[in-house]
């Protein structure tokens, strides 16, 4: 960490820097009385690290209203556990083959690079682990590469973690060069919210080991249009002028981003800066994120406000990732309104009404 420049604008040293603690938070942010309180009674309990970056706080405010603040900072909900809640809601752990290696799906599996990220969302999916350990080691990667060299069916390899950015050039270099001399991988995805969280990280030198190794995905996520920052934006305009294909995957969380305006905004801005909707998550059934989580309805009522008033390339799949580790599934409001023996009824986004043949 020496030779970490002293700048805002390096990603080493957003991470060197950032608030981890409750005393880092208050001189920061002009926290009210009460949070001060519950935070110094109840900080402790808290089963998930804190860690922001200065970059991150520089975004955000300390009202309740803040999107930012609201996803980052612990508050008295995370600590309430609702019965049907899961440590882990995705069942990656019986899924995992060796340590670090998630196979869930027949052709792609998932390689847990890293257990570190930039900050921690207090929605997070894999709040048992990030930021505690245990982190990979180079053997249990090792292990990890000659499972997929066993197993040909595997076309794709899944960097997440935590946050796979979090690693070195050099590091990211050996594990992309390793997976492309698997003779039956053809593509490689990288999962990070680094461009939320330290935009500054996609310095030069790491554009250029991505161009390496296409064709190479970068799913990103951003969850409300307050993230897409300028910083953040001339990243993804460096990544995809060297020809890296950009995704991106959000969290529908209540009193957040819970409402077609913010998610119509949210997508535009990205598609207008050459980034595809991917996803848009229901929030997973982890402990202590009952208050993040949007009634189905309520998440299809927005799909279909958002259906029709926003360009098709703006519209990201909905889906719910199924507890217990069954898989995605995408959701849809349900056009047919009514059907008879040779036709269907479907409504459109004016709320006009039309039959369509059966055969």
């Amino acid at each position: 960490m020496n030779n970490i420049s002293e700048s805002f604008d390096n990603w080493q040293w957003q991470i060197k820097n950032s608030m981890k603690s409750i005393e880092d938070l208050k001189n920061f942010l002009p926290l009210s009385a009460a949070q001060k309180q519950w935070l110094d009674e109840h900080f402790a309990k808290v089963p998930l690290p804190f860690m922001i970056t200065p970059y991150v706080a520089s975004l955000m405010d300390n009202s309740a209203q803040c999107p930012i603040f609201s996803q980052m900072i612990s508050s008295q909900q995370e600590l309430v556990v609702d019965d049907l809640e899961l440590r882990d809601p995705l069942g990656e752990e019986e899924r995992e083959k060796v340590p670090h290696l998630v196979h869930r799906y027949p052709d792609r599996v998932l390689f847990l690079a890293t257990d570190r990220c930039a900050s921690y969302c207090r929605f997070c999916t894999r709040k048992r682990m990030v930021g505690q350990g245990p982190t990979p080691r180079r053997d249990q990667q090792e292990d990890a590469f000659r499972y997929i060299e066993q197993n040909s069916a595997i076309k794709e390899i899944i960097f997440s973690g935590g946050d796979p950015l979090m690693l070195s050039n050099n590091r990211l270099d050996e594990l992309f060069s390793r997976a492309v001399a698997i003779s039956h991988i053809e593509i490689l995805r990288i999962h990070s919210r680094m461009l939320s969280f330290a935009p500054m990280r996609i310095d030069q030198e790491l554009v250029d080991i991505f161009k390496r190794y296409a064709p190479l995905y970068l799913v990103t996520h951003f969850n409300h249009p307050k993230e897409l920052s300028k910083q953040a934006l001339s990243a993804l305009h460096r990544l995809h002028e060297s020809g890296i294909i950009i995704l991106n995957q959000s969290v529908l969380l209540k009193n957040i981003n819970d409402s077609a305006e913010i998610l119509s905004e949210l997508n535009r801005t990205l598609v207008r800066n050459r980034v595809r909707p991917y996803y848009l998550h229901l929030c997973d059934v982890i402990t202590g994120a009952s208050h993040f989580r949007v009634s189905l309805e309520r998440a299809l009522q927005i799909m279909s406000e958002m259906r029709g008033h926003i360009s098709g390339l703006c519209m990201p799949t909905m889906v719910i990732d199924i507890p217990g580790g069954h898989g995605k599934v995408p959701l849809v409001p349900n056009a047919i309104v009514d059907e008879d023996e040779d036709f269907i009824y479907l409504s459109g986004f004016k709320k006009g009404r039309a039959a369509y043949p059966k055969r």
